[in-house]
């Protein structure tokens, strides 16, 4: 077992029990990858918790997790599960991009496109669309 897939190993082991479909775990370049899909938000957020119990601010390069959940769909509804403030639904998929529109705590926004396992596209009521940060939406 290589060193990352020991450092990650909590990471691999929350993505089995969780039922991560197609689960796959390689190494290259330094940088271990997991994918597979999940059957809903809470399979995803699973393996994205054990990553945060490691790696509290979610900034470590050597590990890319491509968690897609499966059966959600463009249109699909979702709700924005934040802990106390709005979502921010910004431009391009990154923290430095401008603030497009927001969308308050308990309220729904309709997905266009799982753009990746960190940003999706979203509309929110106003029709604003943009990129929201995936570990605040539940289907």
């Amino acid at each position: 077992m290589s060193t990352l897939q020991d450092k990650y190993s909590s990471v691999v082991s929350a993505a089995q029990s969780a039922g991560i479909a197609d689960l796959q775990v390689q190494e290259q370049d330094g940088i271990l990858y997991v994918s597979g899909s999940a059957s809903n938000t809470a399979s995803k957020d699973a393996v994205w918790n054990a990553l945060g119990a490691i790696d509290s601010t979610y900034s470590a390069t050597d590990i890319n997790i491509d968690v897609q959940v499966s059966g959600l769909s463009a249109g699909a509804s979702l709700t924005v599960a934040t802990e106390d403030s709005n979502l921010n639904i910004r431009q391009e998929p990154s923290t430095e991009a401008a603030v497009v529109g927001k969308a308050a705590k308990g309220s729904a926004v309709t997905l266009i496109e799982q753009t990746s396992d960190d940003w999706w596209k979203v509309k929110n009521a106003d029709g604003q669309e943009g990129y929201a940060y995936s570990r605040y939406l539940k289907a």
